[in-house]
């Protein structure tokens, strides 16, 4: 007897992939046929086939029919009424949205100042290209030609033995692959041995139409159906349905089927209306220097292979406003989100000043990628990384990281429609170690619940979900996930030196049963003869502040601790940072909470016990002789500043970082902690305020536009300021007020900006006079002040080179200086500076 089932459509994004593909699964568990009826469309599809049930376009709130015959129909309807009542409601996922504005990427002024003419993207991929702007054709359906027929049996021959080549080259490149180019793969196989897409290839086969025409019918519908969808998400996976197609194709007819290759030889930025991952693949990578794409989104195949490559990439980009310039040099600037169309020489000349600065900062920061952090004293501090998934830990140890001092686990379960499996996460983790190379991998264990929803554990939305239903306090009612994950890290730090860390422990209790947990997991591994660590480090995450008083009894229990710096501010000072009407109160730098990390670190030292942070405060690098100063055993923060922090480190001492702490300890707000690690900084290296890494001398600089440039970026090269576009606007912005120019070929620049750190006076010598305002120029004294510590001293040095430039024989002497070195000394001791 049929049985049938009633269910409502709750997704907001409708049946998209992940639900469909978990309904395929649960009907494939069964014999019996299950057809998917949508009332509203009146269309009907084979639940056993997520292609199919995709093509229902069942939205949110349709009201469908699940059709189920068949000897095990009883089994069958209890299983998926259970399904759709407990998990379905629960499997769908915010969808990424990408937007960028003008305002949301503001040009700095050097470059809006030369006009560039430019059409935005939406970025997905940052860095900067530059190259030639080549056109890249889609792959169209209608333009495939007509091949001579042969009979039914050939064609289905021809076809079977392309579809099996073809499957078994993605599986053999599967098993090498890593990251997203395994997920893209599985992705496709899936695909190709779907049960109804396998069914619709026959069937076009059987009505005469071949092997071409047959894959033709078959990929326009489903393409069809998926640009047709409501969700984002089908319509960008609609391109992975071309893309199988055309491969399948490709096996039979060669190069009749996409034309000619696309053969790069020079550089090249590449535009394409969409652009399928084989594709993509197919480009040279050592002459594709940006990737322009008309459609897509942060979570289509192609646009996660580029940003694995770091190809920069811009989506949304408008096709009638960039190829009119095809054939042309374009810069692609996706750190802003522009495509520059046509750029002058300015432009040009202000890109190559840009490509100079980042050449010259990887310069100085490729020593402290090989090198341990070690303070000027011989204070050793551990620089690691935090990660989110496997793939991250390469590239992590490539920036510098001594470790991992965070691996958030979390990542592993969230956007699924179940848990993964024990020998899934055993593998990320082995995957992170072999990247690791013997260096220590910390593995906080799954931290979700609250503000981290995982649909399939269907844990209530709370109130107040910081305070809430999360983390350690969740592992009792998902037992069996718990010890999953335990199994998967034990197994795996037989390959190298785990760490297990618990997130959210509140109570001694909370640790005593997390390591009888841990206990009995081990028991279990020693019976199956599995091996492992022994003596696996166990650790805590010291978030909660009732942790803070009872650490002499932790470290009882534990070997180490690991600060989450954002928790355990916002548990202390009572806020939670997402509210808008109370973030302002949110401020590590709240002498309260320095005084409470000093006693963090003392006590864990005081009980032998190890002790790292590992929250955002880390990777702050105005705040890094506080964390130096507290005695930290190691610092965690995100890859790209792993670098500049050790070089930072390099010039800073123990014990005046221990001064830092102390002085702030005493501070009474966090503005007076701020200013007073201003003052620190500029003190950092006793470098005064002019000194030779901030002269330029006989360099060709043509414009006002160029120098401001020039010298703000020279500010950050000589390590006195960290974004040289925010102090250039600070400079602009008084200019915009009145020209600094002052007559006899000199020009004053000035600002009180809170973008310098160490107050400087730079200068730059010119091989010929440029225009400044109404006057000509050829020396400019450029004058940088620390907003917070400047106090008068602007406006008296400021005074000081106005009366000096009047005076004939200080301007001769100046612009006779003949290196660095004699102007340097020369304004020192003129200015009464040294």
């Amino acid at each position: 007897m049929t049985k049938s089932l009633a269910v409502k459509c709750l997704l907001p994004n409708g049946l998209h992939a992940r639900p469909a593909s978990r309904i395929e699964e649960l009907c494939n568990a069964f014999s019996a046929t299950m057809a998917w009826e949508n009332a509203r469309t009146g269309r009907t599809g084979n639940a056993k086939s997520a292609l199919s049930l995709i093509g229902t376009d069942t939205l949110v709130n349709d009201d469908c029919m699940l059709i189920i015959e068949g000897d095990d129909e009883l089994e069958a309807f209890e299983t998926m009424e259970r399904f759709f009542v407990e998990e379905f409601p629960h499997c769908d996922e915010a969808l990424p949205t990408v937007s960028v504005s003008p305002d949301d990427n503001p040009i700095p002024r050097s470059l809006s100042n030369l006009e560039p003419d430019f059409a935005r993207g939406s970025i997905v991929s940052e860095g900067i290209g530059v190259g030639k702007l080549v056109a890249l054709g889609g792959l169209d359906f209608d333009a495939v030609p007509d091949f001579d027929l042969l009979d039914n049996a050939t064609e289905q021959k021809r076809l079977d033995e392309a579809v099996s080549v073809l499957s078994k080259g993605m599986l053999a490149q599967q098993a090498t692959a890593t990251g997203p180019a395994a997920d893209i793969l599985s992705a496709h196989l899936s695909l190709i041995g779907d049960c109804e897409f396998q069914a619709d290839l026959a069937e076009g086969i059987q009505k005469g139409l071949g092997a071409v025409g047959a894959i033709k019918a078959t990929g326009l519908r489903y393409c069809e159906q998926m640009r047709a969808s409501s969700s984002a998400l089908i319509r960008e996976r609609e391109l992975d349905i071309r893309d199988l197609s055309f491969q399948i194709l490709d096996h039979i007819y060669g190069e009749a089927v996409y034309g000619a290759r696309i053969e790069l030889s020079e550089d090249s930025v590449c535009f394409a209306d969409d652009l399928t991952p084989s594709r993509f693949l197919e480009l040279d990578r050592t002459h594709l220097k940006a990737l322009l794409l008309g459609s897509g989104g942060t979570t289509s195949h192609t646009v996660i292979l580029a940003r694995s490559f770091g190809i920069p990439t811009l989506v949304a980009v408008p096709r009638d406003k960039v190829l009119v310039v095809a054939g042309e040099t374009v810069i692609v600037d996706a750190t802003l989100g522009l495509v520059i169309k046509q750029p002058s020489e300015p432009i040009c000349r202000y890109y190559d000043l840009e490509f100079a600065l980042r050449s010259t900062l990887d310069g100085q920061l490729v020593h402290y990628r090989s090198q341990p952090a070690v303070t000027e004293d011989g204070h050793k501090v551990e620089i690691a990384a935090n990660i989110a998934l496997p793939i991250e830990a390469k590239p992590a140890f490539a920036a510098g990281a001594e470790g991992i001092g965070l691996f958030r686990t979390e990542m592993l379960y969230m956007d699924r429609v179940s848990p993964p499996t024990e020998d899934e996460l055993y593998n990320a983790y082995v995957e992170a170690i072999e990247a690791a190379k013997g260096r220590p991998i910390i593995v906080r264990t799954i931290d979700v619940g609250g503000d981290k929803p995982v649909d399939y554990l269907e844990i209530p939305e709370e109130h107040n979900p910081f305070l809430g239903y999360r983390a350690v306090r969740i592992y009792a009612e998902f037992i069996d996930l718990f010890r999953g994950q335990l199994r998967s890290i034990l197994r795996a730090s037989a390959h190298g030196p785990l760490k297990i860390m618990i997130p959210m422990i509140s109570s001694f209790e909370e640790i005593l049963w997390v390591k009888e947990v841990l206990g009995e997991v081990k028991r279990d591994l020693r019976d199956s003869g599995i091996v492992f660590n022994e003596k696996i480090p166990f650790g805590i995450m010291l978030e909660v502040p009732s942790i803070a008083y009872i650490i002499d009894q932790c470290a009882q229990e534990v070997d180490f601790f690991s600060i989450g710096s954002n928790d355990l501010t916002q548990y202390l000072l009572a806020v939670d940072r997402d509210n808008d009407k109370v973030s302002k109160h949110y401020n590590s730098l709240n002498p309260a909470f320095i005084r409470a990390l000093d006693r963090i670190v003392q006590d864990a030292h005081a009980n032998d016990c190890w002790i790292g942070l590992c929250g955002e405060l880390g990777g702050k690098g105005s705040v890094l002789p506080l964390l130096v100063g507290l005695g930290l055993d190691e610092i965690s923060m995100s890859a790209p500043g792993i670098a500049a922090a050790k070089a930072r480190m390099a010039k800073l001492s123990l014990s005046e970082c221990r001064d830092v702490v102390e002085k702030a300890k005493a501070c009474r707000t966090a503005i007076e902690v701020d200013q007073m690690l201003a003052e620190f900084r500029m003190g950092v290296g006793d470098a005064p305020m002019v000194s030779q890494d901030c002269v330029v001398i006989g360099e060709d600089l043509r414009s006002k536009n160029e120098i401001v440039k020039r010298m703000t970026d020279q500010l950050m090269v000589a390590g006195r300021c960290r974004y040289p576009a925010r102090l250039a606007d600070d400079v602009w912005a008084r200019e915009d007020v009145f020209s600094t120019a002052l007559g006899f070929g000199f020009a004053i620049p000035h600002a009180k900006s809170e973008h310098i750190e160490q107050s400087s006076i730079s200068v730059a010598k010119l091989p010929k006079p440029v225009i400044w305002g109404d006057d000509e120029v050829d020396i400019v004294i450029m004058l940088t002040l620390n907003k917070y510590t400047a106090g008068d001293l602007h406006l008296n040095i400021f005074s000081r080179l106005a009366r000096k430039i009047m005076n004939e024989e200080f301007r001769a002497s100046l612009k006779s200086a003949p290196s660095v070195e004699a102007v340097t000394t020369f304004l020192q001791k003129e200015l009464e500076l040294s």
